[in-house]
């Protein structure tokens, strides 16, 4: 016996397959992803188009202090100059920023492959450029470095987690101001860097020596 069929020839009844539900959710997903993009290029275009004479050539220059991580190994540096707490800090900052730029440069851009912005066709002012990298846009990887190292050492050494945030989140800005990134790219950069982050601290705490456990006390002398 075989299940009927609807005008379309489409079979019915419960061995129909479930075709329509994971179509509908797949043009639901579709539409949600098209909402996004549209803001995260309304968001680029806007930023493109505000004028800011007074912080272009800072954000640049930042920017591309920013390049290869210059920026955090030079503090990481400075840092290691300190006592046994400080030196932690920057060493547990500069594994968070090897697994974020790992992590954002040889997976999350090959697995994505989103173009770059159209700098050009966003007018995006000659004052704010710097090289427009060859490799993909998505995710971030200059937020991914500066967050995961801000977010490391910050936990280490909490007087600096502010003005480390601060820093990281100018650099992550910086690089939408410059035209290279979507404001999309930088925010997705923030998730791997705290990612990159967190697996740093793990690694450090499990490698850490433990203290070993206080025995009983010796008697007291009679």
């Amino acid at each position: 016996m075989t299940e009927p069929t609807d005008a379309d020839g489409n079979t019915a009844g419960p061995l129909a397959p479930a075709a329509r539900p994971v179509r509908s959710r797949r043009r639901a997903l579709a539409a949600v992803l098209g909402d996004l993009r549209a803001v995260d290029g309304a968001l680029y275009a806007a930023v493109a188009a505000t004028p800011t004479p007074m912080l272009d050539r800072a954000l640049r220059r930042l920017s591309h202090a920013a390049d290869h991580s210059k920026l955090w190994l030079g503090i990481a540096a400075a840092l290691a100059l300190g006592g046994a707490r400080p030196r932690r800090a920057a060493a547990v900052g500069v594994g968070a920023v090897a697994v974020a730029s790992a992590s954002a440069n040889l997976l999350g851009k090959r697995l994505v492959r989103r173009p770059r912005p159209d700098r050009e066709a966003a007018r995006v002012t000659v004052d704010r450029h710097v090289p427009m990298p060859t490799s993909a846009s998505f995710p971030s990887g200059h937020t991914a470095s500066a967050v995961a190292f801000a977010t490391a050492v910050g936990v280490v050494l909490p007087a600096a987690a502010v003005p480390l945030g601060a820093l990281a989140s100018a650099v992550g800005y910086s690089r939408v101001h410059t035209g290279v990134h979507y404001p999309g790219d930088v925010a997705a950069g923030a998730v791997v860097g705290v990612a990159g982050a967190a697996a740093a601290l793990a690694a450090a705490t499990a490698s850490s020596p433990r203290t070993p456990a206080a025995g009983p006390a010796p008697p007291s002398p009679v």
